[in-house]
């Protein structure tokens, strides 16, 4: 499913970011393809980037003959940013379209497929589409072709199988930006005493189903009429007295459960799930007498119904104290909370600063300063400003000399912002090869360092692990970004042998991130397996841009399904305190 971006736009706009992004993509797609160098498809998806980060209306900022500077945009693709801005398309998308069939973009998209394999079956087998690639794979055809084998037919049938999945599920993100809407609206209708998000958006999952709603209200019918009857509703799939089932038009489905007032807490409960965790629950039930559902609590022996209206009153029953929706997974918490056992998970008000930003110093798109004040404005008492090392060309990463003007500059808005600070800190890239981007001697100069695989990835398990343990042993390096490489519904993660990565960086104290961007990286199985190891922990936002800063909260939800608690996260440290950890 296509991510909706937040992006700003005039009323009279001819295409937004988001499309002049996926334009400039598909050139550089196409361009590879073809079997261009590959510079050109490496700028043309620089460009892209900036322009979808960008938070204004790249288009409207043309037509208004004030075009914005962006990262890589030279004087040819600035000319087709004016071209996309003043017609909408662009003459050179559409000649490249005529010579690559889409099917052939729509191959490129199965995870672990490139350009050179959809170069090979286009040209050597006239495939152009993805059922035909998956007939050729299933077939056998592939392997016979000069540069493919066998497992490469395994791995595309694999590929294909996982990019259905990805399709069917929504981002985090997305989803919340979309009930958000839902439950504002509803929550204006007659009636309606109290409404809440339910289900694994609840629990916080990284990617969502069906959304479920539930609402406390008098009379069902009125809320149920006001979903059914919103301008975005398709069809509506199922309708009842307690209950209706929508599909948005451009969205997934929507289920809306009702409820009376006083039985508000054991819906809330058994509509949050999980599954193994409401089972959990009714097992201590029964225990005690009681058939526990959603309804409530009906003693056996009489056939009374028992109702509670807030959910630690049905908790409390059973003897336990409240557990946090993140953690209901059926995986120990409801025996940890009989025993008393159970965390205290970090929350968003612990936490105290972001340990990975950016700025337009290289792929950003805002202004150190910028950056600075909106996180001050956020709450936060500083951010480490990580930008980019020179090998990740892509980014404008960083020479000597730029790094020390840029240490002069946050020496300058550190005296100015104070009491918030900038630590100066880099995003220092993990070379194929296992050595770093910057000498020892230069990364003492910085404040935090941290360090992340992004180039490479096709190496074999054994060497990226030895990659990521080269990093974590390096005494100057004090976090590893996003340690897995996923980016979620879009790049699987890397197989390294994480028991020995999470025993390393717990001996030598190089923590592990938890990135809040559409990575969610590492993820909550992971990160709790990283925590149990030993290992220190950190919440990023991988922000680009002011509006990503609030990508810091899916971290934290990430840290909460891992089980973790404030201590163990550096990101709930004060400045001076994580500076003296990582030194």
């Amino acid at each position: 499913m296509p991510r909706p971006r937040s992006v700003s736009r005039s009323d009279d706009a001819v295409i937004s970011n988001a499309d002049m992004a996926r334009i400039f993509n598909e050139i550089g797609d196409m361009l590879e393809i073809l079997g261009e160098v590959v510079y050109k498809a490496v700028a043309y998806r620089r460009v892209a980037d900036a322009v979808e980060r960008y938070p204004d209306d790249v288009a409207a900022l043309f037509r208004r003959g004030e075009p914005p500077k962006l990262p890589g945009a030279g004087a040819a693709l600035t000319a087709k940013l004016a071209e996309l801005s003043e017609t909408g398309s662009l003459e050179y998308h559409e000649r490249l379209r005529a010579q690559v069939p889409d099917g052939l973009l729509d191959i490129l998209r199965i995870p672990g497929v490139g350009p050179k394999t959809v170069r090979l079956v286009s040209t050597e087998l006239a495939i152009h589409s993805v059922e035909a690639l998956r007939a050729a794979a299933e077939e056998g055809r592939l392997r016979h072709v000069k540069g493919l084998s066998q497992r490469t037919e395994a791995n595309i049938l694999d590929g294909i199988a996982r990019l259905a999945r990805q399709s069917s599920r929504m981002l985090i993100h997305d989803a919340d930006a979309l009930v958000a809407g839902l439950v504002e609206r509803l929550r204006d209708v007659r009636g309606v005493h109290r409404i809440e998000i339910a289900g694994s958006l609840r629990r916080r999952r990284p990617t969502i189903g069906d959304l479920d709603l539930l609402a406390a209200v008098d009379d069902p019918a009125g809320v149920i009429a006001a979903l059914d009857g919103l301008r975005e509703v398709d069809r509506v799939v199922a309708a009842g007295t307690d209950k209706t089932s929508i599909l948005l038009a451009d969205g997934p489905r929507v289920d809306l459960m009702v409820c009376p007032p006083d039985a508000w807490g054991t819906h809330l409960v058994h509509f949050t799930g999980s599954k193994d965790h409401n089972i959990a629950l009714r097992g201590m039930a029964l225990d005690r007498g009681w058939s526990l559902s959603e309804k409530g609590w009906k003693v056996i022996d009489t056939g009374e119904l028992l109702l509670d209206a807030e959910e630690v009153d049905v908790y409390e029953r059973l003897g336990l104290p409240w557990i946090p929706p993140e953690i209901r997974g059926g995986d120990g918490e409801v025996e940890a909370a009989r025993t008393g056992e159970l965390p205290t998970l970090v929350a968003p008000g612990d936490v105290r600063g972001d340990t990975h930003t950016h700025s337009d110093w290289t792929d950003g798109v805002d202004s150190i300063e910028t950056m600075a004040r909106a996180a001050r404005d956020r709450g936060l008492e500083y951010i480490v400003l990580t930008d980019h090392s020179p090998s990740l060309g892509i980014a404008r990463g960083l020479t000597p000399e730029r790094v020390d003007e840029q240490a002069v500059e946050i020496a300058r808005l550190n005296t100015e912002l104070a009491p918030f600070r900038i630590l100066h800190g880099t995003e220092l890239e993990i070379r194929a090869d296992a050595t770093l981007d910057y000498p020892d001697e230069m990364l003492a100069r910085f404040d935090v360092v941290i360090a992340s695989i992004h180039t490479g990835r096709g190496q074999p398990a054994e060497q990226l692990t030895r990659r990521a343990l080269a990093a974590i042993e390096n005494p100057h390096v004090d976090v590893i970004a996003h340690p897995s490489g996923r980016i979620v519904n879009r790049r699987d993660p890397l197989p390294l042998d994480w028991p020995r990565v999470f025993e390393a960086a717990a001996v030598h104290g190089t923590a592990l991130e938890i990135n809040g961007s559409p990575r969610l990286d590492l993820d909550d199985s992971l990160a709790r397996a990283a925590g149990r190891a030993g290992a220190r922990l950190t919440l990023a936002s991988d922000a680009h841009r002011t509006e990503e800063l609030e990508q810091q909260r899916y971290a934290v939800d990430l840290a909460r399904r891992a089980w973790l608690q404030p201590d163990q996260l550096l990101a709930t440290r004060s400045a001076d305190d994580l500076l003296e950890l990582v030194r």
